[in-house]
């Protein structure tokens, strides 16, 4: 009863347009921010950006592509082999099997249906965990992403799209929910369900990294990359 309410108050709110919201914060762009229509309650961003913001983190610049990132994530890997044990490294690897036991039971990913945000989050976590994802990858994917944006110039250097960069690499390695099964004379029958990677989830699984890996970012020297004619080279390895 109370979300039906709430949900008609947002309803009533959204189709009350306000003449302050006349211009979207993106630069160059000329819609207005969708509280200054009749499609929502945002009062920076028009339809498209706010959308744009939703799945990357940033209302302007896109996610990098996996051919982008593929350079940095084999980087990242190589250096935290070199840095198994480390106490920093062993520190995020130990903090990020904890996000995996404290993740509550495996929820099949046809089954988020109607959780917040933050237990889909979790549901995320418990994917990885029944799909025994090595936590080590999961470091390998903020430090990744870290280097990344540290080497791109023109990257958005807001701690939030760091956060959704990592948590779309990490979101992907969840994967979602396969099955197959026979059904007689009709054959073999196959379920695929994908969770949406986007919006408050995503912001979430980030901060969820962003703090297991605090202290090894805090207190290690990362790997820089210089890449020439497709060779690539790890530099500053030492924590």
């Amino acid at each position: 009863m109370r979300q039906r309410e709430r949900k008609n108050e947002v309803k009533q709110r959204a189709a009350e347009p306000s003449s302050m919201f006349s211009r979207c914060r993106v630069v160059g762009c000329g819609k207005p921010a969708r509280a200054g229509t009749e499609d929502g309650l945002d009062t920076r961003f028009c339809r498209q950006h706010a959308d744009h913001y939703s799945r990357h983190g940033s209302p302007y610049r896109r996610s990098f592509t996996a051919k982008e990132l593929a350079p940095y994530r084999k980087a990242a890997v190589a250096w935290l082999e070199v840095k198994a044990q480390d106490q920093w490294v062993r520190n995020a690897v130990d903090r990020m099997e904890t996000l995996y036991r404290a993740a509550g039971p495996h929820v099949e990913a046809f089954r988020l249906r109607g959780l917040s945000p933050e237990e889909r989050a979790k549901a995320a976590w418990a994917r990885l965990r029944k799909a025994n994802i090595d936590p080590g990858r999961v470091v390998a994917a903020w430090i990744a992403v870290e280097i990344a944006i540290a080497a791109d110039p023109q990257a958005d250097r807001k701690p939030e799209y760091k956060r959704v960069q990592a948590a779309k690499l990490v979101h992907k390695m969840a994967s979602g929910t396969h099955k197959r099964w026979e059904t007689g004379p009709g054959g073999v029958q196959e379920l695929h369900v994908y969770p949406r990677s986007r919006g408050r989830v995503l912001r979430h699984i980030g901060e969820d990294i962003e703090e297991a890996t605090a202290l090894l970012v805090e207190h290690a020297t990362l790997p820089k990359l210089a890449i020439s004619n497709d060779e690539l080279e790890i530099t500053n390895d030492r924590c």
